[in-house]
C-alpha cells in the first residue's frame, strides 16, 4: 500500500486518508477532514478499537443465536469495519451498506480490501433516498440496521428526523434492531433529542454510553439501541460487562428522565449535530 493513500470526496469536498496505525500491525485508520472515521485491522476483523463500535459489535453479538447468519443494512459506510466484524463472526449473513460517497468506497476497497468470504453489497446514494428506495425484500426482514452517518464530524440534518427514522425502521424484522450513533457534548440537548425522535418511531429504546459522556461531561459517542420488541433487561448488565469500561447503560424510567423535555425531531426543526472541538482528536478517535 502506498503510504497514507488519500482522495478528495466528490459530494463533501473533504479529504479522506488512510493512515496505518504505527501500534497494530495490520490495522488502520480512515481520516476524513481530520476526523478519524474508522479504525480496521485487516489480520483480525473481531478487534473493534474504537469504543463505541465495540458497545455495538457487543449489542450485535446478542442477536438471534451466537454465530448464525443475518440480515443487516448499513446507513453509512466508513471503512466497513461493523459489515467485516458481521461477516467474520455470523458467516453467511447478507448485508447491504448505503453510502453517499462512491469514492470513499472505492478507497477503502483498493487498500482495505474486504475479505473474500464477506456477503456485502455497497449501494450509493443518500441514506435516506436508497433506504425509500431498497428491495421490498428487506421490508420487514432486517435483523440489524446500523445508523452511522456522517459528513466529516457532523451528522446531516435531514437523517436526524422522525421522517427519517420512521422510514428507516420500516426495514426492521418484527425482533430487529436498530443501532444509531449519535455524537454530541455538553449539555447533550442533541443526544437528548434524538434518544425522543428514536423513541417516537419504535416501542422500546436503550442508550449505551462511556460514563462521563452520559452525565454530559464531555464530548463523545451514544449509542441508540431501538426496537419494536421488548429489549431483554438482562442485556444492560451482559452489555456493560462486555465492556469497554467505564460505561452507563440507560433504559426505561431513567432513559425518560434523561430525554424529559427533549423535543421530536422533525424535518421542520432538525439540525447537524454539533461539532466537537478539533482538539479531541489530537488525544482519541471518536468514529466506526
Amino acid at each position: 500500500m502506498p503510504e497514507n493513500p488519500s482522495v478528495i470526496l466528490k459530494e463533501s469536498g473533504y479529504r479522506a486518508v488512510i493512515e496505518a496505525d504505527r501500534f497494530v500491525p495490520g490495522s488502520y485508520q480512515l481520516v476524513v477532514d481530520g476526523t478519524p472515521q474508522s479504525h480496521v485491522n485487516l489480520d483480525d476483523p473481531t478487534q473493534l478499537f474504537f469504543e463505541y463500535v465495540q458497545r455495538m459489535g457487543n449489542v450485535i453479538d446478542l442477536i438471534g443465536e451466537p454465530g448464525q447468519p443475518i440480515t443487516a443494512v448499513h446507513l453509512g459506510a466508513g471503512a466497513l469495519t461493523l459489515p467485516r466484524y458481521i461477516a467474520y463472526t455470523r458467516p453467511g449473513s447478507r448485508q447491504q451498506v448505503v453510502e453517499l460517497e462512491s469514492n470513499l468506497v472505492d478507497l477503502v476497497r483498493e487498500h482495505l480490501p474486504l475479505p473474500r468470504y464477506a456477503q456485502i453489497r455497497v449501494r450509493h446514494g443518500d441514506a435516506r433516498e436508497v433506504v425509500a428506495k431498497l428491495p421490498g425484500g428487506l421490508r420487514g426482514a432486517v435483523d440489524l440496521l446500523v445508523i452511522d452517518i456522517f459528513s466529516g464530524a457532523r451528522t446531516p440534518a435531514h437523517v436526524t428526523s422522525l421522517e427519517f427514522y420512521r422510514s428507516a425502521v420500516e426495514l426492521l424484522a418484527p425482533a430487529g434492531i436498530v443501532l444509531v450513533n449519535v455524537a454530541d457534548g455538553p449539555p447533550l440537548a442533541f443526544a437528548r433529542s434524538q434518544v425522543a425522535t428514536l423513541g417516537a418511531a419504535v416501542a422500546n429504546v436503550a442508550a449505551l454510553a462511556e460514563t462521563q459522556v452520559l452525565k454530559g461531561r464531555r464530548f463523545g459517542n451514544v449509542v441508540l439501541v431501538g426496537s419494536n420488541a421488548p429489549l431483554p433487561l438482562d442485556w444492560l448488565p451482559r452489555l456493560l460487562a462486555s465492556g469497554p469500561h467505564p460505561a452507563k447503560a440507560v433504559a426505561g424510567a431513567e432513559l425518560a428522565a434523561f430525554a424529559a423535555g427533549a423535543p421530536v425531531v422533525t424535518d421542520a426543526t432538525s439540525v447537524p449535530s454539533p461539532p466537537p472541538a478539533r482538539s479531541i482528536f489530537q488525544t482519541g478517535t471518536r468514529r466506526s
